[in-house]
């Protein structure tokens, strides 16, 4: 069973919530969704959820479904809460709730996200499914010198497949925080997923995985189905 951990192999005492996840946060990814899946970007952040059971930890391999079409990697900057957060506006008070900061993955069946979108239908069955968040352990907050200048890869055997900082956000993460609050209360122990840069493309079973969070996290794992 998932429990939040940190990167000296210690268990955090936060319960396992929700995840709170943003779409299109980065520019050029917004540019390669228009480009090959017609999808455009609104004026606010796109806010969607996943459930606690989608949580799963990266130490394991990252099982992807067999039979629902293609499952696309999209990594992203997690993020721990600690405090609940309830229409916050104050950025202070935001970045307070702030555990700490790990990498995960934004598993999307990319097959069947498009047949929602034609149809008009939410996303859940595309991105919320059992263990379509796996996750990292997270670093304390405190070891990080600036929120806004945070790098972050993906490499698939061998090879870069996508990478980003966190300072090329459309909204970054502290204000995020803030705006999704006021969408909803935040609990302590949510992750908060902070969008993918360009690069989203199929897994396949037996792909190698090397996911980097700057110099702080490493994480090797494998594809299987």
């Amino acid at each position: 069973m998932y429990q939040h951990s940190d990167n000296a192999g210690g268990v955090i005492d936060l319960p396992v919530n929700k995840v709170v996840c943003v779409g299109k946060n980065y520019q050029d990814h917004v540019i390669e969704m228009e480009k090959h899946f017609k999808s455009t970007v609104g004026d606010t952040p796109l806010i969607f959820m996943k459930p606690r059971n989608s949580i799963c930890s990266l130490s394991h391999p990252v099982k992807i479904p067999s039979d629902k079409g293609e499952c696309h990697n999209e990594v992203e900057v997690a993020l721990l809460l600690q405090h609940r957060l309830c229409n916050c506006d104050d950025l202070k008070e935001a970045e307070q709730a702030i555990w700490g900061i790990g990498i995960a993955l934004d598993l999307t069946l990319r097959d069947i996200q498009l047949e929602l979108k034609k149809a008009g239908q939410p996303w859940e069955r595309a991105k919320a499914f059992d263990a379509s968040c796996p996750v990292s352990a997270f670093v304390p907050k405190s070891q990080f010198q600036h929120l806004d200048d945070i790098t972050f890869s993906l490499q698939v055997n061998g090879s870069i497949r996508q990478q980003g900082s966190t300072k090329h956000m459309l909204v970054g993460m502290v204000d995020l925080v803030m705006q999704m609050s006021q969408a909803f209360t935040l609990d302590a122990g949510d992750i908060i997923l902070t969008g993918t840069p360009s690069g989203v493309g199929p897994l396949a079973k037996g792909d190698e995985l090397q996911l980097r969070l700057g110099s702080h996290l490493d994480v090797h794992t494998k594809v299987i189905a």
